[in-house]
């Protein structure tokens, strides 16, 4: 591939990616109370959110072994496409909380896909400027979320709650529109061996980060992808307002990673951890002390910042001390295992929200974070790592 053809591949993935993340966070502020419309049960609620990030656990590792089998990634990426706009499809034209649940289901296999583009996007540059890549994808990436979900108030006071839907169908397939150009070069054919991949998940050093980016998944999809924005309209806030919740949310997630980069070195990576989860413990406190909008938005501040520090830095521990040809396999297996965060955050918090009440469940959420955080800081041994960029689905 030749200098401009590279570039241009460089310019077309960047677009479709972008266009990809927002038809799956276009709906995302006001999809709690979209389905909490559909039926009255907060424990149903929560298991409708919690099959985004299910089948994102699901799919995950197998998706990379069978594009590392058939050494494509494209035909993968134009699947996520295709999911995505399925998905949103299925949502916005669901008649009972069924309907939205099968569409939801469908969304998560959808983002399954992002591992796959980061390791194309990654194909298109030498290998020295891997990092690089890696962290202009995650631009695109937080960008076209913060973009997504700071307009989504205003479609829905345009259109209703269902157009943010279609907009994200049709978005799917611009994604698909922009990323048909782009040319790709099959791979050397690889497959790690089961003895390989299971050899990996049974190393602490490998577990253990994932296990508690698992849980830092629990906590922001029980909050601000669960029942935060729930609790935020029982407090009278706009559909504007519940949008830009969120979009604050993933932009101080930003400001997280940028000071985790600068303070790694000094602080070292198990105590940015603990510090992560104490940003986040406190943020939902802030949640379940709540008696105005303004609370919230500081809870957003403090899930985002905490979330920021807490998951590069795990990630990054994740693979710190795996050989190079087994990364990709040690980075599948970590997305899996955190993916299951996503699941049971809105699953588990949505019983008991049903059980206690949505600030109630709050309170619970805050000791397990603040137990967990005490015990990872125990767990973890204290060694310098390099901080991997956020590369999270979503």
């Amino acid at each position: 591939m030749g200098k401009q053809e590279a570039r241009a591949a460089v310019w077309l993935t960047s677009l479709s990616v972008g266009l990809y993340w927002i038809s799956l966070y276009l709906y995302v502020p006001t999809l709690p109370i979209y389905t909490q419309q559909l039926t009255s049960d907060l424990a149903m609620v929560g298991t409708v959110l919690s099959q985004y990030g299910l089948w994102q656990a699901v799919i995950r590792l197998p998706l990379g072994i069978a594009s590392d089998r058939i050494g494509l990634r494209k035909p993968f990426i134009f699947l996520g496409f295709a999911l995505s706009g399925l998905g949103a499809w299925l949502m916005g034209s669901a008649e009972t909380v069924n309907g939205v649940l099968v569409g939801r289901a469908v969304t998560g296999f959808a983002a399954g896909s992002w591992v796959v583009m980061v390791v194309a996007f990654s194909n298109l540059f030498p290998l020295k400027d891997a990092v690089r890549a890696t962290a202009l994808l995650t631009l695109v990436n937080s960008a076209s979320r913060v973009l997504a979900t700071g307009v989504t108030g205003v479609i829905n006071d345009w259109g209703g709650y269902r157009l943010a839907f279609w907009l994200s169908a049709i978005t799917a397939g611009a994604a698909a529109l922009a990323y048909l150009p782009v040319k790709e070069q099959r791979q050397s054919k690889t497959l790690p061996t089961f003895w390989e991949t299971g050899s990996l998940l049974i190393r602490r050093d490998v577990l253990l980060p994932a296990i508690l980016n698992a849980v830092t998944q629990y906590a922001a999809y029980a909050t601000t992808f669960g029942f935060l924005p729930i609790l935020a309209k029982q407090l009278g806030a706009s559909n504007v307002a519940q949008s830009l919740l969120v979009s604050m949310n993933i932009a101080m997630g930003l400001a997280g990673n940028l000071a985790t980069t600068s303070l790694v070195r000094r602080m070292g990576s198990r105590s940015l951890v603990l510090a992560g989860f104490m940003f986040i413990a406190t943020g939902i406190v802030a949640l379940w002390l709540a008696d105005s909008v303004v609370y919230i938005f500081i809870a957003q501040i403090l899930l985002g910042f905490g979330g920021g520090m807490a998951y590069p830095t795990l990630m990054g521990m994740s693979i710190e001390h795996v050989e190079g040809a087994a990364r990709s396999t040690a980075m599948g297996l970590h997305q899996a295992v955190y993916a299951l965060g996503m699941f049971g955050g809105p699953w588990l918090s949505g019983i008991l929200a049903d059980w206690m009440g949505v600030q109630a469940m709050f309170a619970v959420t805050a000791v397990v974070i603040l137990v967990s955080g005490l015990w990872g800081y125990r767990m973890m041994r204290q060694k310098p790592i390099a901080v991997v960029v956020n590369t999270k689905a979503g």
